[in-house]
C-alpha cells in the first residue's frame, strides 16, 4: 500500500477532479503491475495496473491493493469495479473510501457482492492525507484552499506602495521561487485580490517550472485592474469576480466575469467554484485577502516564507493564532507550514 501512496502522487497537477489513485497488482509476494490514474479522461489506476501485467493468467491468483475504493459508475471511463470482477481477482485491499457521492461504498459492495474478498483501511490515514483535496471537495463542498506569502524577518510582505511604478520588495531566493511555481502546478487555480493585480501586475503562471498553468482567479469589485495586465493574458484562463449583475458573462480580454453582491463574500465565492469543479485554490495575496480566509475559517494550508531580511516598516503580515507543524529550509529561507485541522 505505500507503494500504492508513491504512485498515486505521481498524477499530482493532471488528474483533477479526479483523485490521485496508485494501484499495485501482487502474485505470490511479488509485485507484477502497478499503475496510477492517467491524466483527466485517461485511465484509472486499476485498470493501467491490470493491462501493465503481462501474464493475464496469474489475475485470478492475485491481490489488487488500491489506494482508494474503485469506481462504481460510467463516468469519463466505465467502472473500474467491473473490470475487477471481469479479470476474475479474488482478493482486493483497500487504503479507504471514496467520499464522492457516486461511488462511497458501493464500489466494495459491488466487489463483496462478486464473493470477492475485500479488506479496507490498510493506512486509511495517510491515503486520505494525499487526496486531501479531494476529500475536501467533496466533504466541505468547496475547495481546499492553501494560503502562501513570503515576508521578511520582521514581518513584513512588502514596502508600502500606492502605485505600480513604485519597486515591490524581492523577499525570497530563486530556489523558493521555483518552488512555488511548481505548487502552482499542482492546484487547479490561484487567487489574487485586486490590490495584488494593481501594484505587482503578476502573470500567475509556472513560467520557472515545466507544468500546467492554474485557473487564475481575480477579485477586483469594481472592475478596477486594466485590460492590459498580465492576469489577462492568454496563457491561462481567468475569472474575475466583481459587483454589479450587469456585468454578468462579459468577457475582459477573454477573461470571464462573475458578478457577486461582495467579493469578500468568501463563502459565496467557494460555493461558485464548487460548482465550477475547482478542486484546490492557492491564495498568493495580498494580506487582506489571506486575513479574511484565515479570520473564517476557511483555510487548509499554509505555507509561509521567512527570508534573512529586516526592513523594519511597510506592509505587515498577518497575525497566525498557531503554530507552525512543520519548519524547513529552502535556500536561504525557511518555508512554515501550518493545518488547519
Amino acid at each position: 500500500m505505500l507503494r500504492c501512496l508513491e504512485l498515486a502522487q505521481l498524477g499530482a497537477g493532471s488528474v483533477a477532479p479526479n483523485p490521485m489513485v496508485g494501484c499495485v497488482i501482487v502474485h505470490d509476494s511479488r509485485i507484477i503491475g502497478e499503475g496510477h490514474t492517467s491524466p483527466y479522461g485517461g485511465n484509472h489506476a486499476e485498470v493501467n495496473a491490470i493491462h501493465s501485467i503481462k501474464d493475464a493468467s496469474l489475475l485470478p491468483h492475485s491481490t489488487l491493493y488500491v489506494s482508494l475504493e474503485p469506481c462504481a459508475h460510467f463516468g469519463k471511463t466505465p467502472p473500474c469495479a467491473n473490470l475487477i470482477i471481469e479479470k476474475n481477482i479474488r482478493r482486493v485491499v483497500i487504503a479507504c473510501l471514496d467520499p464522492f457521492a457516486q461511488v462511497n461504498g458501493l464500489g466494495i459492495k459491488r466487489l463483496m457482492e462478486a464473493g470477492i474478498d475485500v479488506k479496507i483501511g490498510v493506512l486509511e490515514a495517510e491515503a486520505q492525507e494525499v487526496n486531501r483535496r479531494f476529500f475536501t471537495f467533496h466533504q466541505k463542498k468547496r475547495p481546499y484552499i492553501i494560503l502562501k506569502w513570503a515576508e521578511t524577518t520582521d514581518g513584513f510582505v512588502d514596502n508600502a506602495r500606492t502605485k505600480a511604478s513604485e519597486p515591490s520588495l524581492k523577499i525570497t531566493g530563486e530556489t523558493a521561487n521555483i518552488l512555488v511555481h511548481k505548487w502552482r502546478s499542482e492546484e487547479a487555480a490561484i487567487m489574487v485580490g485586486k490590490n495584488t493585480a494593481l501594484l505587482d501586475n503578476p502573470s500567475l503562471t509556472t513560467r520557472k517550472y515545466s507544468g500546467k498553468n492554474p485557473i487564475r482567479i481575480l477579485l477586483d469589485g469594481k472592475l478596477e485592474t486594466p485590460e492590459s495586465a498580465n492576469i489577462f493574458s492568454d496563457e491561462a484562463e481567468t475569472l474575475v469576480f466583481c459587483e454589479g449583475e450587469k456585468e454578468k458573462g462579459k468577457r475582459k480580454n477573454g477573461a470571464e466575469r462573475i458578478p457577486m453582491e461582495s467579493v469578500m463574500n468568501l463563502q459565496a465565492i467557494l460555493s461558485e467554484l464548487h460548482t465550477r469543479n475547482i478542486q484546490s485554490v492557492i491564495v498568493e495575496g495580498g494580506p487582506t485577502l489571506h486575513g479574511s480566509f484565515y479570520n473564517a475559517g476557511l483555510w487548509d494550508e499554509i505555507r509561509r516564507f521567512v527570508a534573512p531580511l529586516t526592513i523594519e516598516k511597510g506592509v505587515k503580515t498577518i497575525a497566525l493564532n498557531e503554530p507552525p507543524e512543520a519548519e524547513t529550509q529552502v535556500g536561504n529561507d525557511r518555508l512554515l507550514t501550518y493545518r488547519n485541522r
